[in-house]
């Protein structure tokens, strides 16, 4: 047991009270000693990682908060080809030090996950992604401290339901990730000849202009992180504890999954895009209902598709501009993204929660569509 810290010290957003109890396990079966003792005594808990990922009540949290700082990033000698590489990353590892590991060793598939803040052991959690590509395209397994039996298990990729933002972990199954496997390629032979390692096909169109190149090239691998980082920093998503932009928790809301039929109704330049038909997305894994009041969604079995919406765009066309905040209030949208609802000094968790409703109401009130948050959210109510 350690003694308690506000959570405001431990989460990027820098708000939360003190907690009651809190351990912080350094190694992987003392993480796995402490759930099991957490969840012995009956007693409420928590898990956190890097804090990127969570908002906390100013009340702080009436039961015990297990800080995971498990550190490591092994190479296995499992991996399928000759050309692939695979590592078991403990849980506490942070997640942009994976990323610029592999970067520096030339291994390919999570490089432009760059600078996305917070612990490995979050990532399957929501299926971190950004710039065309996610961690379910290199997540090979999980293992995972079961709440229900207490068990350790190897929890496949495929068993967790990846989908937008969300994964099983994410939907109602509890325990505790203990470390992830990541499946990438090794580029060295390639470099060798090519003078430079190379990235997995660029898949995203702001990332393609920035680098001036085309959908689908490949650039070196350490370009591509340094224009991610870039891209990044210039919306305020990469910590900096002298802006606060970045004292935020990433993007607050995901961008809505509605129907095509419901996204016909919005105004004709807001963006859309095409994911696919209903029966590749369970319900339960993208909750329509949701996000759109249009109720039952009818036809389902594949009549029905869908497309993503921008919260961005439908933020700002609600009429809340960058840099918005409420009389008074020391929350505030971020002065460079819209999406970022962030913490100008001395916020509360009560002020980024009134922030939030507001916004979604004012998204509501427009278009129909309810945003929903992306961060966990602890003793916060919206």
């Amino acid at each position: 047991m350690t003694d308690p810290v506000p959570l405001s010290q431990l989460t990027t957003m820098r708000v939360g009270g003190v907690p009651a109890r809190m351990v912080a396990p350094a190694t992987e079966q003392e993480l796995v000693d402490a759930a099991l003792a957490a969840w012995s005594s009956d007693d409420d808990w928590m898990l956190l990682g890097g804090g990127s990922n969570t908002v906390a009540g100013d009340e702080g949290f009436g039961g015990t908060v297990i800080r995971v700082i498990t550190r490591g990033i092994e190479v296995s000698s499992s991996a399928p080809d000759r050309d692939r590489v695979r590592l078991r990353v403990q849980a506490g590892e942070p997640w942009d030090s994976v990323v610029a590991q592999a970067v520096a060793r030339g291994w390919a598939g999570i490089e432009a996950l760059s600078g996305i803040p917070g612990s490995s052991g979050a990532a399957p959690v929501q299926n971190i992604g950004a710039y065309g590509q996610e961690l379910g395209s290199s997540l090979v397994a999980i293992d995972f401290l079961d709440y229900e039996t207490g068990a350790r298990r190897r929890m496949e990729a495929g068993e967790l339901e990846l989908g937008y933002r969300t994964s099983v972990l994410k939907q109602g199954l509890r325990g505790v990730v203990l470390a992830i496997e990541l499946d990438l390629q090794d580029t060295s032979a390639e470099a060798s000849v090519l003078g430079s390692a190379l990235s997995a096909p660029v898949a995203y169109g702001q990332l393609a202009g920035a680098l001036g190149v085309q959908l689908g090239d490949r650039v070196p691998l350490s370009t591509l992180r340094d224009t991610v980082l870039a891209l990044r920093a210039s919306k305020g998503m990469v910590l900096d504890a002298s802006d606060h932009d970045t004292w935020s928790a990433g993007s607050f809301f995901t961008n809505p999954i509605v129907t095509e039929t419901f996204g016909r109704t919005l105004p004709g330049d807001a963006p859309r895009w095409p994911i696919g038909p209903l029966d590749e997305m369970p319900d339960r894994v993208i909750p329509l209902s949701d996000y759109a009041g249009v109720g039952p969604i009818p036809g389902a079995g594949g009549t029905v598709r869908l497309v993503k919406l921008s919260a961005a765009w439908l933020i700002e066309h609600a009429g809340i501009s960058r840099g918005f905040r409420l009389p008074g209030s020391r929350a505030a949208v971020s002065s460079k993204h819209t999406l970022a609802l962030t913490n100008t000094g001395a916020a509360t968790a009560d002020e980024i929660a009134q922030l939030a409703r507001y916004v979604q109401g004012r998204v509501q009130a427009e278009f129909g569509v309810i945003l929903q948050p992306e961060p966990v959210l602890v003793g916060v109510h919206l």
